[in-house]
C-alpha cells in the first residue's frame, strides 16, 4: 500500500533521506522512530506530495506520488505535527470544507460528520471559530477530518502532541481500528510506548537511513538484548552523530 523505492532527498549538501527503500502492506500500522534530523518528517512530506525527492519513486495506495499527485492525495491523508486550520471557519464548516475537497457527497455525509464529531468529543466547540481552539482541540478536528474520505493510507507526524491523556488514548484506538479495517498507517513519533504497544512493525531511522526494521522481537535480536523498546532504541542508536553538530 506504501512503496518507497530508492528515494533520496537532499538540501544542499545535507542528505536528509539516503536511498531509502521500504514497503508497508495494506492494514499495517508502521511506526518510524529516530532523533531529530533523522529524516522522518522529510519522508512523510514526500509521501504526502509536499516535497519532491531528488531520485527514487514513491507509491501511495498504488498511485505514483510524483506522476499523479492528485490521485495519490485522493486515496491518502496527511496529519502534520502542527495542525493548520482556517481561523474564520468553525469546526463544522472546516469538516464540510474538507468533505467538499474530497468529493464526499450523498445522504451519509452529514451522518458521518456527526459520527466523527461525537467520536472525537467535539460537540461542545465544533460550531465555534477555530481561532479560539486550543492546540488539542485543533488536533482533534484535524484527525476527525482526516477520516472523512476513508483514506487507504494515513501519514501522521507526531499525532499525540498537545493531546490530553483521554484524547491520546482515543487517537491510538482509532488508528488501530483503521489499520484493522485495511488502512495503512505510517506514523512518526517520539513516544516510544505508542510504537511498542500499537505498531505492527517499527523502523529506526538515522541519518536518512533505516538502520533497524521489524517487530519488537526482530529489534531485540538486532540490539542483542531483551527489554522494552526504549532500551532497544538507545542501544541501536548509541554513538549516532548528533544532527546539530
Amino acid at each position: 500500500m506504501i512503496s518507497i523505492q530508492g528515494v533520496t532527498k537532499t538540501y544542499g549538501r545535507k542528505v536528509a533521506v539516503d536511498n531509502l527503500s521500504l514497503e508497508i502492506a495494506s492494514g499495517e500500522f508502521f511506526a518510524v522512530l529516530g532523533p531529530n534530523g533523522a529524516g522522518k518528517t522529510t519522508t512523510i512530506k514526500m509521501l504526502a506530495g509536499l516535497l519532491r525527492p531528488n531520485s527514487g519513486k514513491l507509491l501511495v495506495g498504488g498511485v505514483d506520488v510524483q506522476t499523479d499527485p492528485i490521485g495519490a492525495k485522493k486515496v491518502s491523508a496527511y496529519v502534520p505535527d502542527q495542525p493548520f486550520l482556517y481561523d474564520k471557519l468553525s469546526g463544522i464548516e472546516f469538516m464540510n470544507f474538507i468533505a467538499d475537497l474530497y468529493g464526499v457527497d450523498g445522504a451519509g455525509r452529514d451522518k458521518e460528520i456527526d459520527r466523527l464529531v461525537e467520536l472525537f468529543g467535539m460537540k461542545d466547540f465544533v460550531r465555534e471559530l477555530t481561532e479560539a481552539y486550543s492546540h488539542g482541540m485543533k488536533q482533534r478536528l484535524v484527525l476527525a477530518a482526516t477520516l472523512l474520505h476513508k483514506p487507504k493510507v494515513i501519514m501522521v507526524d507526531e499525532p499525540l502532541v498537545g493531546l490530553d491523556p483521554h484524547t491520546a488514548r482515543l487517537v491510538k484506538q482509532v488508528f488501530r481500528e483503521q489499520a484493522q479495517g485495511g488502512t495503512s498507517i505510517f506514523m512518526s513519533t517520539h513516544v516510544l510506548s505508542v510504537a511498542e504497544d500499537f505498531a505492527d512493525r517499527i523502523g529506526i531511522m538515522l541519518q536518512g537511513k533505516i538502520v533497524a526494521l521489524g517487530k519488537m522481537d526482530d529489534l531485540r535480536r538486532q540490539a542483542q538484548l531483551e527489554g522494552k523498546l526504549e532500551d532497544v532504541f538507545f542501544k541501536i542508536t548509541e554513538g549516532a552523530v548528533n544532527p546539530y553538530e
